[in-house]
């Protein structure tokens, strides 16, 4: 009977590590389902003041009557509401913009990004990635990439740069 038991103890954990996780950042459910959270009333319907002003429909467009929460935070906070919509690089930053693209730079660079990382993940073995227990691996995976902050911070500080004061080691 208890040769059973540990048994059934044993399959089921094997079973369990045979599971498969893509993501190492676990932070909800990968479900195609509803989103209870996403979903806005719309503002109240009115007149328009002027019909011939009217944006032209689009499918899957956005709506007069649609609430903008980021957008309405960022003007409630004194921004403007196209730093929420990207609407093109504002005139102040145009300068910034063209001094850090200065050595070229990638219009897929977030989609390079993944495909690099997901082949380093790839990389590190079929079997290191198992664990019995679901957890956040992001820190694991990418412990040799972080940046020291104080050892960063002393070298800043050697060099003879001005820098904000750092808190106390742990």
């Amino acid at each position: 009977m208890r040769i059973t038991r540990v048994l059934m103890i044993g399959l089921v954990m094997a079973l369990a590590a045979c599971s498969s996780d893509d993501g190492i950042r676990i932070l909800s459910s990968n479900g195609e389902g509803p989103d209870e959270f996403r979903i806005l009333p719309t503002k109240p319907l009115s007149a328009p003041a002027n019909y011939s002003a009217l944006p032209e429909p689009t499918p899957g467009g956005k709506n007069l009557t649609d609430r903008d929460p980021k957008g309405d935070a960022v003007v409630a906070l004194g921004g403007k509401r196209s730093a929420v919509h990207g609407e093109g690089i504002a005139r102040s930053d145009s300068a910034l913009v063209s001094y850090t693209g200065r050595k070229g730079r990638s219009e897929n660079i977030r989609g390079t990004l993944a495909s690099e990382d997901e082949e380093y993940r790839k990389r590190r073995g079929r079997f290191s990635n198992i664990k019995i227990v679901k957890q956040d691996r992001y820190n694991e995976v990418y412990d040799k990439y972080q940046l020291d902050q104080y050892q960063e911070h002393y070298r800043w500080r050697r060099g003879g740069a001005t820098t904000p004061a750092a808190p106390p080691r742990q």
